[in-house]
């Protein structure tokens, strides 16, 4: 762990920087499953807030671009239609007054 370490603090500023955006952009995508987890757990039911698809939508669309950056076309890919899905609920959600209310 420590070897891998020292290869990212080796790295140019800005490769750290990507670094750092993917990382970020990980954080925010998965913080979306603890959020709804403790959202359901306070309603006594399974529920999913409107907050889910907006925390999926930023986490999605930085890692699209820390996958643009890489150049990598499967991550690309997948980036890209899960951003449509997440759009799309909001949209969805919107045009049925419950953007508001979720």
């Amino acid at each position: 762990m420590t070897e891998l370490i020292e290869q990212w603090l080796a790295l140019p500023t800005g490769d750290l920087i990507w670094l750092a955006v993917g990382f970020g952009g990980q954080a925010i995508f998965a913080s979306r499953f603890l959020y709804q987890w403790i959202v359901s757990e306070r309603a006594g039911r399974s529920h999913i807030p409107r907050a889910f698809w907006y925390l999926s939508l930023a986490g999605g669309l930085t890692l699209l671009s820390y996958a643009i950056h890489r150049a990598d076309p499967v991550f690309i890919l997948g980036q890209t239609t899960g951003s449509v899905i997440y759009i799309r609920n909001l949209v969805l959600l919107h045009r049925h007054g419950q953007l508001e209310s979720t």
